[in-house]
């Protein structure tokens, strides 16, 4: 059974465990791991209350039975990149193609793990219009009426007889009108 953890770093909410330290009473909120001498790793875990916990955190010592070189070695910067890692391999009946059946080294790698790419439909606009559209802040898939209303929205946020007289957005203000009569004359808005 899964339990779920509190903010307060280990507790184990609705533990039912009580503390695993001969004679305490408290209930066993916090896991902490089995001590012994050839520990490798967590695995076998005992429930103890906070004092306990503490405790037993303030006994810990990773560096407990190494030499000075063995300390100097695990705090080094390179600590842990000597271990050997694990290979992939396809997983499939199939090998996977061949790198040379591909021309774009992206539908390669795309096709060497199983997802396809998918066929990038022709926009509706050409890239001027694109941009323009992103001036007004609008999507690919936007018709006559949105275009309407972002544009007079956004005339009204930047023009000077609009906002009370602030001049400093009116380069803003040339973006949008410019991108707004590209747009309303574009086919794709007929």
């Amino acid at each position: 059974m899964a339990t779920k953890q509190s903010r307060m770093h280990g507790r184990v909410e609705g533990a039912q465990a009580q503390c695993a330290v001969p004679g305490c009473g408290e209930p066993g909120e916090f896991k902490a791991p089995l001590q012994s001498a050839n520990f490798d790793g967590p695995g076998a875990w005992r429930f103890l209350c906070l004092d306990h916990v503490r405790e037993h955190n303030a006994k810990y010592n990773f560096f407990d039975g190494m030499s000075p070189e063995e300390i100097q070695d695990a705090q080094g910067p390179l600590s842990g990149w000597d271990r050997p890692s694990r290979k992939f391999a396809h997983v499939g009946a199939d090998a996977p193609p061949a790198w040379s059946d591909f021309a774009d080294p992206l539908e390669a790698i795309s096709g060497r793990f199983g997802r396809a790419r998918q066929p990038q439909q022709p926009s509706r606009f050409n890239k001027a219009e694109r941009r323009a559209l992103s001036v007004l802040g609008l999507a690919e898939d936007s018709d006559r009426n949105q275009l309407r209303k972002r544009y007079s929205g956004l005339v009204r946020r930047y023009h000077p007889d609009k906002n009370g007289g602030d001049r400093s957005h009116e380069g803003r203000l040339g973006e949008v009108i410019e991108a707004y009569q590209l747009l309303r004359k574009s086919p794709a808005f007929a």
